[in-house]
């Protein structure tokens, strides 16, 4: 009878396992965001050209006085958002009970700037960037599986 008990004690909670999965993939998502938005920022203050695919409003979009804020590249910001979720997501996944409320926090401020640059872009600059669409999907998956994700008992 021990011997079960133990085994049962061990044995991990399927609950957790989602978890850890969501979180995993929370994790890669914004390792994504990383580079992309590291990319952007060596891109920014080398002064290169970005060249985009689907659109052709990269220059544009990432030239604009809106593309810094006091010299400091959004993009840079976002590396460090980015950064903030993948490892809050990755303390998530490993258990630490705070590092989803962290990681929701993160990412609910990343949602609501993604948003904010949406909309200087279609309304103000009235261009779009394929990198900063990018961004935004990356943004909105993480919502996504930050809400999904049911709370820890």
């Amino acid at each position: 009878m021990t011997k079960r008990l133990r085994k049962a004690e061990t044995k991990p909670n399927r609950g957790d396992r989602m978890h850890t999965i969501v979180y995993s993939i929370a994790a890669v998502l914004a390792l994504l965001g990383v580079a992309e938005t590291t990319y952007l920022t060596v891109m920014h203050l080398s002064g290169a050209n970005v060249v985009c695919v689907a659109s052709s409003g990269c220059s544009e979009v990432l030239r604009s006085a809106w593309a810094s804020i006091r010299g400091i590249p959004l993009a840079a910001i976002g590396a460090l958002a980015y950064f903030s979720a993948f490892s809050a997501a990755t303390l998530a996944a490993f258990g630490y009970r705070r590092a989803d409320t962290v990681l929701a926090i993160v990412v609910g401020v990343m949602f609501l700037a993604t948003l904010g640059l949406l909309y200087v872009q279609a309304r103000i600059l009235h261009a779009f960037c394929d990198y900063c669409l990018l961004s935004a999907a990356l943004v909105f998956l993480l919502a996504g599986l930050v809400i999904a994700v049911p709370r820890r008992p």
